[in-house]
């Protein structure tokens, strides 16, 4: 596939209806976690110019940062602290409307406002979480989810 995405406009929907195919065709063949997962972040990052996007990966019983587009990220996160941690941990995705909010978050930017985790599994253990942020208030939503939750499905964690 050409490394060019078609960026579109419109409803968020359609935005990531447009998006799909094309991140298919950017992971097809691709064997490399680390490559499948920088251009996942940029991918997204291009079409939605969020604050962060980025993977954790779940290495000795914490939350490293892997790929990410965006400013300088946290580095280790424990199990149960902050959003990612607690996505982690209750293995579940965390919409945060107003991070400010979210009892224990941890504020790797201060322009952070709001915040989507998912969980990614690999023979029903997590393995990593996708985190996103925003810098607007109330930015996540089920469509952000459900879309989010298919993206990291065509990544083979392996």
């Amino acid at each position: 596939m050409s490394e060019d995405l078609n960026i579109i406009q419109g409803t968020k929907e359609e935005q990531y209806q447009s998006l799909l195919p094309q991140m298919k065709g950017l992971l097809e063949g691709e064997t490399d976690l680390i490559a499948n997962l920088a251009n996942v972040c940029a991918a997204l990052k291009e079409q939605f110019n969020w604050l962060w996007i980025g993977f954790y990966l779940v290495k000795n019983d914490e939350l490293v940062v892997g790929p990410f587009q965006g400013p300088v990220a946290c580095t280790r996160i424990k199990k149960g602290r902050g959003v990612c941690g607690t996505s982690w941990a209750e293995r579940k995705t965390i919409i945060v409307d107003d991070v400010e909010k979210f009892p224990g978050h941890i504020a790797c930017s201060s322009l952070s406002k709001s915040e989507i985790v998912i969980p990614a599994f690999k023979d029903e253990e997590v393995v990593a979480v996708l985190d996103v942020d925003s810098t607007s208030l109330n930015n996540f939503d089920e469509t952000d989810e459900k879309y989010l939750i298919e993206i990291i499905k065509l990544i083979d964690f392996n």
